[in-house]
């Protein structure tokens, strides 16, 4: 069966093609992840939700219009008097008239009703208040996702590399190996070898296989747990493109111990005790008195006359004497919720300064640790290269050569992790101090 593809469909398998050739970068990946995280999607509903609540607040220092028809029919004598009063067809002196027996009465009925709040003491600028740092504090929370989101794509990023990376050492112990193994069936065919270092090295390629199936497995394991972060399926094991980035710098000092107060979480929540704060004001504002004003327009025909219209119109006044403690209740209880949030509020300080303090540290520790496995892995390649050339002349122990390519496998999968575990504590350092969120600002 032959299959034809549009114009458009080979326009977007090349588009494919080209974006595998080139490779996914650690910015796009980021900025994709910023797209299509669910996490960041649900924070960004929870903004619009949290705007279209301040737009709810603000609606009460606007009058309330309200339109109605209604339709009724009664018996029932002060209704049906009323009835043929509001239509303004009530003849008392007729000598049927009988209020104790009306006849059957309807009503058709059309109103429109305004009611208006002049005054509550404050207690809708509380509202409009909180409302407005509600909305603040969510985008604060879109922002603490997103910098969260961003190292977590950072390290997933990094992970698939170093697992990469591992795969290749691997790989290059395998192939070390087998030279070896070439080596001494060369020697053993020449009768300077015995038959246990062919055994022994077959026994240790046996291993060496065995450990790259491993890796291999584990960096597909770590491309599904990218593509998780990222929210879609954009990461393989070969499309990711390695950044440029130097691993002779050290780490930047952290000589602003108060980097921390740019984290979105540390102003989400202060944005939250002044919630609070607004809440202890509504709270204690319920013992005012409130001034609204009302009015309406009623139109009433029996559905077979004309309409008559009648109007009201007022003001009303009310002061809350004694609601069985109810205001005091609210009023203890928004105390409470106040004090709460700012231990909340110094919680998240010390909790955010020492999240710095550690992000700072175990970056310094990977640092440290980098450079140290740099000299080991030189050390250790050096001596396996001292023993191989040994072995070949029949100056070494094939116990000896094996244990120099244990160490040099060892100390090279050291240095990848080192390498992988220093950029991801630089990422790390960012997120501590909410640069992420500057950054992905910047780019958008």
């Amino acid at each position: 069966m032959k299959r034809y593809f549009t114009p458009l469909a080979i326009v977007a398998l090349l588009s494919a093609a080209w974006t595998a050739a080139q490779g996914v970068t650690l910015d796009e990946a980021v900025q994709t992840a910023l797209e299509a995280s669910p996490d960041v999607q649900s924070a960004e509903y929870r903004v619009d939700a949290a705007r279209a609540m301040l737009k709810q607040a603000k609606s009460a220092y606007y009058p309330w219009i309200s339109v109605s028809a209604n339709y009724a029919r009664s018996d029932n004598p002060p209704q049906a008097f009323m009835m043929t009063l509001n239509q303004r067809s009530l003849n008392m002196m007729d000598p049927a008239f009988n209020p104790n027996e009306p006849d059957e009465t309807e009503n058709l009925r059309g109103s429109i009703g305004l009611q208006w709040r002049l005054f509550d003491s404050g207690r809708r600028e509380a509202d409009r208040h909180m409302a407005k740092y509600g909305a603040r504090a969510a985008a604060e929370a879109l922002a603490a996702a997103q910098n969260e989101l961003a190292h977590e794509v950072t390290r997933g990023f990094y992970g698939v590399l170093q697992a990469r990376a591992f795969a290749e050492v691997q790989h290059e112990a395998v192939r070390s190996i087998e030279e070896s193994l070439r080596i001494a069936n060369e020697r053993f065919a020449a009768g300077s070898a015995v038959k246990t270092d062919v055994l022994n090295l077959e026994t240790q390629l046996a291993q060496a296989r065995e450990d790259l199936i491993k890796v291999q497995n584990g960096t597909r394991l770590a491309v599904a747990a990218l593509n998780t972060a990222i929210g879609k399926e954009l990461a393989t094991a070969d499309n990711l493109q390695a950044p440029s980035v130097s691993l002779d710098a050290p780490p930047p000092e952290c000589r602003d111990p108060n980097a921390y107060e740019n984290r979105p979480e540390l102003r989400a929540a202060r944005l939250m005790t002044r919630i609070k704060a607004q809440d202890m004001k509504k709270a204690k504002r319920g013992y005012g008195p409130t001034l609204s004003a009302f009015a309406s327009s009623d139109w009433d025909s029996d559905a077979s006359s004309d309409f008559e219209q009648s109007y009201m119109a007022g003001v009303m006044a009310e002061l809350n004497v004694f609601d069985g403690f109810r205001t005091r209740g609210a009023v203890a209880a928004a105390v409470s919720e106040h004090e709460a949030a700012k231990a909340d509020e110094q919680r998240a300080v010390n909790n955010l300064k020492l999240d710095l303090t550690q992000a700072f540290l175990g970056a310094q520790d990977a640092w440290e640790r980098l450079n140290v496995t740099r000299k080991s892995l030189e050390s250790a390649q050096e001596a396996q290269r001292i023993v191989r050339e040994q072995y070949e002349q029949g100056a070494a122990d094939i116990a000896i050569l094996l244990q120099t390519q244990v160490g040099v496998t060892a100390m090279q999968t050291r240095n990848v992790a080192a390498q992988y575990d220093y950029l991801t504590a630089l990422s790390n350092l960012k997120r501590a101090k909410g640069e992420w969120v500057k950054e992905s600002d910047a780019k958008r």
